[in-house]
């Protein structure tokens, strides 16, 4: 948690003097929110972003006020991505975990070991997703720095703590390494692997026969991150029947969980209805997330609605089954979110789909939602998704904002318009707006705007 509360400071120390309390008070307010909605605080990072991009209110309102409100929009900013980061916390650190462990990868790969050792040690402390694998990257970086006894002891305890890990056989092999070594791996031999890849891929062009058994070996050795990810890369693109073979044994789970991730991405590559179906089929199989997040993306690439579709249909994990919904918002799937939507019962779902719908442009869809959702936050982002696609029609958003039933709901066509820069049909509907509080609200996203319709409208209230 030592991460979580330096952002909590930094966005307290920042909002305090603009907010008018004590960092204290503040970061014990953020704190206090144990059960933060991640959506609902995604919304307001995306709300305050969208204010400090597009309110440019020093030409209208003077330098000293127009600074005083961009300083509270940053302040309300700095506040809501401190509430997102514990969310993230929440729902179970997995893109800090994520985060350290490929940087303690990449350092590896540049030969510098204790900044890796920290970057594992990181992933370890917090047991994330990843913890066995960081262990092993651990053991390998200390043994690559001559400190062959803290290796050793690292290698034990991944043995103990994780005895049924995929990563045993490479700590099996690291650990006769180990105690045959005598010191820290020296310049001469970090080379010598880049430079056995070097030549294994121009005997891969050559003889692709005499290749594949060395590229093979040096998956089940103990070579750096980059060099296998290299060996990987090569045999995919081989032709042989050999290396398709492996490819597939890999991305099937016969490695390590960092070799399966790779060959899953070598074989999504591919991108045909065979390797499609590999996938389709791998997901099931797996319980690695991050693998699971892989096909995930691969599938989308490849544009397969339907295996996307079905397998949101049963996935059970929260993060995962938005990542589907996304991707087929990305690929305009609309009759398939709207046949998840129909038999969904969970509300972060459903504002899911709708986000994704909104994203597909369906706003037709949309709008027939619109007449019968009953839950006001599904229905609030109903709303604003319809109101900020370039698809709606200005008369129908006219209609949707007037049959809203309450305030929240008209704030919500006005945001939408606003993201989408519609000044104009931001002017008719204050010029109708009988409620002084809405009609202020529709004024304050019209001060931010540049164009013709927008100042016009300002110099007509001035008169």
């Amino acid at each position: 948690m030592k991460m979580l509360n330096r952002a909590v400071v930094s966005a307290a120390l920042l909002a305090a003097p603009v907010l008018g309390q004590s960092p204290q008070e503040l970061a014990e307010q953020i704190r206090a929110e144990v059960n933060i909605d991640l959506d609902q605080v995604q919304e307001q990072v995306e709300q305050a972003t969208k204010q400090l991009k597009d309110l440019n209110l020093g030409s209208q309102l003077g330098p000293k006020l127009g600074a005083e409100i961009k300083a509270k929009v940053q302040a309300s900013l700095d506040m809501a991505r401190a509430k997102r980061n514990i969310a993230m916390a929440q729902a179970g650190g997995m893109r800090f975990g994520t985060d350290a462990y490929e940087r303690g990868k990449r350092a590896l790969d540049d030969h510098k070991y204790e900044d890796a050792i920290r970057f594992f040690d990181a992933v370890v402390s917090r047991k994330q997703d990843r913890a066995d694998g960081a262990l092993y990257w651990k053991a390998y970086a200390l043994n690559r720095a001559g400190r062959k006894d803290e290796a050793l002891a690292a290698l034990a305890t991944l043995k103990s703590q994780y005895s049924g890990s995929r990563w045993l056989g490479d700590a099996q092999t690291l650990e006769a390494e180990a105690k045959a070594g005598s010191g820290p791996i020296t310049a001469e031999a970090q080379s010598n692997e880049d430079v056995k890849l070097m030549a294994i891929n121009g005997l891969m062009n050559a003889d692709p026969d005499r290749a594949i058994p060395l590229l093979e070996n040096l998956l089940k050795g103990n070579a750096a991150p980059r060099v296998k990810d290299r060996a990987m890369f090569v045999l995919s693109q081989s032709k042989a029947p050999r290396a398709s073979q492996l490819l597939t044994e890999y991305a099937k789970g016969a490695g390590n969980p960092d070799l399966q991730l790779h060959a899953v991405r070598y074989v999504g590559m591919s991108g045909t209805p065979e390797t499609q179906q590999l996938l389709a089929g791998l997901y099931g199989s797996t319980g690695d997330l991050a693998v699971k997040s892989e096909i995930l993306r691969w599938l989308m690439v490849s544009k397969n609605k339907d295996a996307l579709f079905n397998l949101a249909k049963v996935e059970k994990n929260t993060s995962l089954r938005q990542e589907s919904i996304r991707h087929l918002g990305a690929l305009k799937a609309t009759d398939q979110l709207a046949e998840l939507y129909s038999t969904e019962t969970e509300t972060d779902a459903k504002v899911q789909i709708i986000r994704s719908l909104g994203s597909a442009g369906a706003s037709e869809k949309l709008l027939a939602l619109a007449k019968t959702e009953k839950d006001e936050k599904v229905r609030s982002q109903i709303l604003r998704s319809v109101a900020g696609s370039r698809n709606t029609p200005a008369d129908v958003l006219a209609q949707l904002y007037g049959s809203a039933s309450d305030a929240k709901g008209k704030r919500e066509v006005v945001d939408g318009l606003a993201g989408r820069n519609d000044a104009k049909a931001l002017v008719e509907l204050a010029r109708k707006e009988s409620d002084p509080e809405i009609k202020k609200f529709i004024v304050s996203r019209l001060a931010g705007m540049k164009g013709k319709e927008a100042t016009d409208y300002m110099m007509e209230l001035l008169k």
